[in-house]
């Protein structure tokens, strides 16, 4: 197994173990053993507000190194009002983290790429501060 597949079984696993959420989507397309090839996740998640997170992952490996060439993780609210976005498009030149930056309502700012679980956990100091 290579490190990519490994990654993507990891995030597929993460997500499944949360028995809390709606899986909606979960595409994976797994081209770990095809050189050159990258590999992608899809997902979307349904909270239990009806918040949503959807998922973009476009991945490859480089000399070793695992590279997310493409991201994006999207959550909203049941209206589907951006709360916050994390994403590499470069659309923000100004930022120092540029291209990787996040939209946090209204505001951009500096940020790298989080990985899933830090994503889920800061999703979760959302909706569970909100019942305290």
């Amino acid at each position: 197994m290579t490190q990519l597949h490994h990654y993507l079984a990891r995030l597929q696993s993460t997500l499944q173990s949360r028995y809390e959420i709606d899986i909606e989507v979960l595409e994976i397309f797994d081209r770990s053993d095809k050189v050159g090839q990258s590999s992608e996740l899809y997902a979307v998640i349904r909270f239990y507000d009806n918040s949503r997170l959807q998922i973009v992952e476009k991945l490859s490996v480089e000399t070793y190194a695992l590279i997310k060439t493409r991201y994006a993780y999207h959550y909203q609210d049941a209206d589907g009002m951006l709360i916050f976005r994390y994403d590499n498009a470069p659309h923000h030149p100004e930022i120092e983290t540029h291209p990787h930056h996040k939209h946090d309502g209204d505001k951009v700012i500096a940020a790298y790429p989080p990985d899933i679980s830090e994503v889920l956990q800061e999703i979760d100091a959302i909706l569970y501060s909100e019942q305290e």
